[in-house]
């Protein structure tokens, strides 16, 4: 057992192990998406062979979150009442029990376990990141690339930036030499193999071999985050691409190319690892025609194989684009997105005065609803609108939610740097999902007295705890994050969007090829694939019947986008994660319009046609009356007390950050 130093008292969990936990999303076969969710995604296999119920999750997440309060009083000799823990410890279980709030997808995996509190893996616990390449030091051009795979294996998004490719980093020819390096089977033997293989190009100029012989073969389990070993097969073809890529450029200036390449293969080492889901984001400067050209397979077929694997993203002056050519392209394949850097450097609230306390930021993790510094990370936590009765409900809410996500700042990360920027600016990032939902319900206007009334409760919060705890006040405290997997659990609409399947739809899941829960799907007769882009991986298709008055094709570009800048307006101080779905027969040609109307009123965007067609295995697919029907009537009732009993092989594969099945970027 995990040695946490709070714990809820039985008593008090005990009325919950009976309840019904309210998960969201009932399919035809009577089987809750959100249940079937949570069971993938954050139901850790506990050392009897049982996998948790919500209830335990919950338990296990509060009291690593109360924890991680105390041990910080004990250590900086604060006053602690333990009796007022407790109060405040059960009502913080009891609203995320009924998901009126959530930690993110790494939170409900990671809070309270070994993996955090007694090892100290730290970072597993944050969302988001961001790496500038403009911190490539010529001793060692490998580290920032190392970073970037150690954050990836950990699950955590990354953005990055191609600054890099200003610094006159020269690509040299190797001199043979006898240097072997045996990888550990560890994280970090990976990570220090692909900074030692950079290096060996960009500074040492003598070539090295890999010994691979103790990793780990195909299919044993890993500790910690669960799931199963990849072999070195993964890391063999990297190893092998990497060295292809700076042989073919040797006497060539590192360039954004090359950057964004070894990043992308770096991610596709990952996603083989059969763990993480690897989510990239690549910022680029407006100007560079190559960055823009990236995704553009036709001049570029050799990137299909690895290019899908980063968002790219251009960073945009806020006056005086042209947004003319851009639009083209995005009519094509949806990029590239924009960043407002100058406007995320000097806004919190773009309804506020500007306050410059980002100045430092220079970019934004893959969905982009954060800013963030050069090695910078940031912890999220969810609001679930649609589970509170009240404007009072919602403002009681926002304590927990807070208190955990601020809790996280506490705990040092393995890595120097990031934890020098994390002190100085203990950014945290509540977030709330089901605001299209609620704005249909409800009204605009009564969307806009939650998010400033909430707003300034969390100012009043952070001030208040902030003292206690003897740490800064947060430089930025709100978000909107896209929260796909997360918003499942409640059956809630997706941040500021609409559900993208219409009426009726199916709505795709990936599970690991090793998941026993397929075959309880197959004898339930779901449909399932095998991912067309991810080894190890398979897609079941689940049919949903929505209770939103509108979908996105029901909804304009100019209404999605007009959401997204008031939430920008009047509640996030980081940013909006948006990504404006568009009709490409009718609405193309409006992009580079609304662009310029909003490219002062948010800090990023992105766009994505609605057709069928762009991307195979979309999360959502629209379908007919008649296909839902006809699908639904073969479909039976899975049962989930087997699975928490323990099937054979059955295992959580932990938080599938930022894909294609959680991310709409």
């Amino acid at each position: 057992m995990t040695n946490l130093s709070f714990r809820l008292l039985d008593d008090f969990i005990a009325p919950y192990i009976e309840k019904e936990a309210p998960f969201g999303f009932r399919d035809a076969g009577r089987n809750s998406i959100g249940e079937i969710t949570f069971i993938r995604t954050y139901s850790r296999v506990k050392e009897d062979g049982t996998k948790e119920k919500w209830y335990e999750v919950c338990r296990r997440v509060i009291e690593g979150m109360y924890s991680i309060q105390k041990d910080w009083a004990a250590k900086n000799r604060l006053p602690w009442n333990a009796n007022k823990a407790q109060a405040s410890a059960k009502e913080a279980y009891d609203r995320m029990f009924n998901l009126k709030w959530t930690p993110p997808g790494r939170g409900l995996w990671v809070t309270g376990t070994e993996l955090i509190h007694d090892r100290g893996v730290v970072a597993g616990l944050y969302n988001c990141s961001f790496v500038s390449t403009g911190d490539i030091e010529r001793h060692d051009p490998g580290a920032v690339f190392g970073w970037v795979m150690d954050a990836l294996m950990l699950g955590v998004g990354v953005g990055f930036d191609t600054r890099g490719a200003s610094k006159n980093i020269v690509v040299s020819e190797r001199t043979p030499t006898d240097t072997v390096y045996t990888i550990p089977d560890t994280r970090e033997g990976w990570v220090e193999s692909i900074r030692l293989l950079i290096n060996s190009f960009l500074r040492h100029n003598h070539s090295l071999e890999f010994d691979y012989s103790e990793i780990r073969p195909y299919g044993e389990p890993i500790k910690g985050f669960g799931g199963t070993a990849s072999g070195p097969g993964p890391l063999q073809k990297v190893h092998r691409q990497i060295t292809e890529i700076f042989e073919s450029r040797i006497g060539e200036t590192l360039d954004s190319r090359m950057i964004v390449d070894i990043v992308n293969l770096i991610g596709t080492c990952v996603v083989a690892g059969n763990v993480r889901r690897s989510a990239t984001i690549a910022l680029g400067d407006q100007n560079d025609e190559e960055f823009i050209e990236l995704k553009n397979y036709d001049k570029n077929p050799e990137r299909a194989e690895y290019g899908w694997m980063s968002n790219n993203t251009v960073v945009v002056d806020s006056e005086g684009y042209d947004y003319e050519d851009a639009a083209k392209r995005i009519t094509d394949n949806g990029e590239p997105g924009f960043l407002w850097l100058d406007t995320m450097q000097q806004y919190g609230r773009l309804g506020d005065a500007p306050d410059n306390k980002d100045w430092r930021a220079l970019g934004t993790n893959p969905c982009a609803e954060i800013s963030l510094e050069s090695y910078e990370l940031c912890n999220l936590v969810e609001i679930h609108l649609a589970k509170h009765e009240d404007l009072a409900d919602y403002m009681r809410t926002l304590k927990f939610a807070y208190l955990y996500a601020k809790s996280i700042t506490l705990l040092p990360t393995h890595w120097p740097q990031t934890n020098a920027v994390i002190q100085r600016n203990r950014r945290i990032g509540t977030s709330m999902t089901g605001i299209a939902g609620f704005v249909d319900k409800h009204g605009l206007p009564e969307f806009r007295k939650w998010a400033d009334s909430g707003y300034d409760e969390i100012q009043r919060y952070d001030k208040k705890y902030s003292e206690w705890l003897g740490i800064r006040e947060s430089i930025r405290t709100t978000t909107v994050k896209p929260s796909g997997s997360v918003s499942l659990l409640s059956g809630s609409t997706p941040g500021v969007h609409w559900p993208a399947g219409g009426e009726y739809y199916l709505r795709a899941i990936r599970f690991s090829s090793t998941d026993a829960m397929l075959d309880l799907f197959r004898h339930a007769n779901y449909r399932i694939e095998k991912d067309v882009v991810s080894d190890n991986t398979y897609v079941v298709y689940f049919p949903i019947k929505t209770d939103m008055a509108r979908s996105e094709k029901d909804v304009s570009i100019y209404e999605k986008i007009h959401l997204a800048s008031e939430a920008q307006r009047i509640w996030s101080d980081n940013s909006v994660s948006v990504t404006v779905t568009f009709d490409k027969d009718n609405e193309a040609g409006d992009i580079a319009r609304v662009l310029k109307m909003y490219e002062g009123e948010l800090k990023t965007v992105s766009f994505l046609p609605m057709t069928k067609d762009v991307f195979p295995q979309m999360p959502y697919s629209e379908i007919t009356k008649e296909e839902y029907d006809e699908y639904t009537m073969q479909l039976m009732k899975i049962d989930f007390d087997a699975i928490y009993d323990g099937v054979d092989n059955l295992e959580a594969v932990g938080e599938k950050y930022c894909t294609t099945d959680t991310c709409l970027i």
